[in-house]
């Protein structure tokens, strides 16, 4: 066990076993969510070389983005309002901190854990996918009545379904990405791109809004990169017909999938016409952004305070309720404008820095899994404020520090070792 200790495989082992934890966790069980940070933690107190470690931690441009964040928090304490929510949010985003350093300090993963890491995310995806679908096919009349009024088929673990759509959007592209990899034998790489296939087809089929949203501006993105940066024009060009042709046969023989368009469109419709947005989801996003537009210009420079929006944007709708009734009064929905409000245009510059301030980095930048998590994730973040969930907030710091913290150290110490 000491020799074990020595070589650094403790540290390593408890590392892949906080990844394993978060991954099956945020598929299946918050307790093993909350448990992978603890993992990952002992994982970095593990390193025999902690101390080596701790100096390439503080030079790790991605994991001070996250402690940025966490220090907005710390520091809006000064003039909050709602001390026992300040309070809670401090011991919730704690893995902003601890999520990083586990990262930057425990024995790095080798390139096979790395990978068979990936393949369990995709196949988390596409078997609660699978599962998920074969839900809606036992009942499609009562599924696709929740769709057309605004709702979802509730996933067969509970997830939230817009967390889901965006964990099944990754998949897909972990899922073909993985397939590449000179780890993936013969099979693996057929069920690689079966998995990121199938992950496509339950996004389709259940017609989760925000995954088919942010699913088709990854595929527009990766055209744009083949066009512009590539000169790729036959291959990009078959990707953006991909974003006409595919949408349009779904929707003509997919019910589920035109029920979700024409509910959309009648929802948007609502709130250009004034009428009840009650029922409405979209709707009341529309008036959650103008309520938080007005709440933004009380402390354009710091904001009200991150654990004051709540109380800011109700009072707010006390003075304009768009004909909402209280307990449809719904939160911003939106990441940045989440910022902008509560940490003023200093927490939505940092936001930002988190979000684009890994793209300074070659090795990063050129990192296809970064670009694509960015994408899928900065989208998400245009129609939801996915960090003030928790399992929202947990995919975002695992993957973040896993892709982002880790693919930053990992070149850090390739550059250290060239002659």
């Amino acid at each position: 066990m000491r020799q074990a200790w020595r070589q650094g495989r403790v540290s390593q082992y408890l590392l892949l076993l906080a990844c394993v934890a978060g991954v099956a966790g945020l598929f299946t069980s918050r307790a093993l969510v909350a448990l992978s940070p603890l993992v990952g933690v002992a994982a970095a107190v593990a390193n025999p070389n902690a101390r080596l470690a701790l100096t390439q931690w503080l030079r790790n441009k991605s994991a001070w983005g996250l402690a940025l964040l966490y220090f907005l928090l710390v520091v809006s304490g000064l003039y909050t309002e709602d001390w026992s929510v300040w309070q809670h949010q401090m011991y919730r985003q704690l893995p902003l901190i601890g999520v990083p350093l586990a990262f930057a300090l425990a024995v790095p993963l080798s390139a096979r854990q790395r990978y068979a890491i990936g393949c369990l995310f995709v196949a988390g995806g596409a078997l609660i996918g699978g599962a998920t679908v074969v839900r809606y096919l036992l009942n499609p009349l009562a599924n696709n009545e929740l769709i057309m009024v605004g709702q979802n088929t509730p996933s067969v673990t509970g997830i939230f379904h817009i967390h889901f759509g965006l964990m099944l959007a990754l998949a897909v592209y972990f899922g073909l990405l993985l397939s590449r990899s000179t780890h993936a034998g013969k099979l693996a790489q057929i069920l690689l791109v079966l998995g990121g296939l199938f992950s496509a087809m339950a996004l389709h089929i259940l017609a989760y809004r925000t995954g088919l949203l942010v699913l088709y501006t990854a595929l527009l993105v990766n055209g744009a990169i083949l066009i512009v940066g590539q000169r790729r024009f036959l291959l990009g060009g078959i990707l953006l017909a991909f974003l006409i042709i595919v949408p349009f046969l779904t929707y003509n023989l997919l019910t589920s999938f035109r029920y979700r368009v024409l509910g959309t469109a009648y929802d948007i419709a609502q709130f250009s016409a004034n009428q009840d947005i009650n029922t409405f989801s979209v709707s009341q996003r529309f008036a959650a952004w103008e309520t938080a537009r007005v709440v933004a210009t009380l402390q354009p420079w710091v904001g009200v305070g991150m654990a004051d929006v709540r109380v800011e944007m109700m009072r707010q709708y006390e003075w304009r309720d768009y004909g909402l009734e209280p307990a449809n009064r719904v939160m911003i929905h939106n990441q940045y404008l989440h910022y902008l409000v509560g940490g003023g245009v200093i927490g939505l510059f940092l936001w930002l820095l988190v979000l684009l301030g890994p793209l300074a980095q070659p090795s990063l930048r050129r990192n296809p899994y970064v670009i694509h998590f960015l994408v899928v994730m900065g989208t998400g973040m245009l129609v939801d404020s996915l960090l003030e969930l928790q399992i929202g907030f947990n995919l975002f710091v695992f993957l973040y520090s896993f892709l982002l913290v880790a693919g930053e150290r990992h070149s850090q110490e390739a550059t250290a070792n060239l002659p």
